[in-house]
């Protein structure tokens, strides 16, 4: 990320503190729920019960940074083969349509995924773990998707 790019992250983590990333669920479970940007989803997924279902549920604010640490998890995790991508995009980063680009895609040269409408879709994983994450996850396609009732029927039909 360019330096501009790394003070305002400082500035927001200090204005704007978000207080949870993720909530661990059942390790068994072969389904992990991403809901982008809207952390009330996070939060209400989390005391619905849902957890038991889920092997966890998390957030993606950036197509960067967050897009390498779900890519090292599911390589770390390799029982997840399935994510539901959900919730609202986060303005100007564009992190879901990055990570499903970057499933689709894959990255260049440079490291760059391929196809992104992102302004720093740079990640630095290896491109074994990419390769990995393209072969053996599915992802479900709900961006925009806040009804938790569409989101559960998704996680049972598993």
């Amino acid at each position: 990320m360019n330096s501009l790019g790394n003070i305002i992250g400082e500035i927001c983590k200090v204005v704007l503190p978000i207080k949870q990333e993720f909530y661990p669920g059942n390790p068994n479970s072969q389904t992990a729920i991403c809901t982008l940007a809207s952390i009330s989803l996070l939060d209400d997924l989390k005391d619905s019960g849902i957890l038991s279902q889920v092997a966890i549920i998390g957030r993606l604010f950036s197509e960067n940074k967050g897009i390498d640490s779900m890519i090292q998890y599911v390589y770390e995790n390799k029982n997840i083969k399935k994510i539901i991508l959900c919730g609202k995009e986060v303005w100007g980063h564009k992190s879901g349509h990055a990570l499903l680009q970057l499933h689709k895609n894959g990255i260049d040269e440079t490291s760059r995924i391929i196809n992104s409408i992102s302004p720093d879709p740079y990640l630095t994983v290896s491109k074994d773990m990419i390769e990995y994450f393209q072969k053996n996850v599915t992802i479900i396609d709900l961006i925009d998707e806040t009804s938790m009732k569409i989101i559960s029927e998704k996680i049972k039909i598993s």
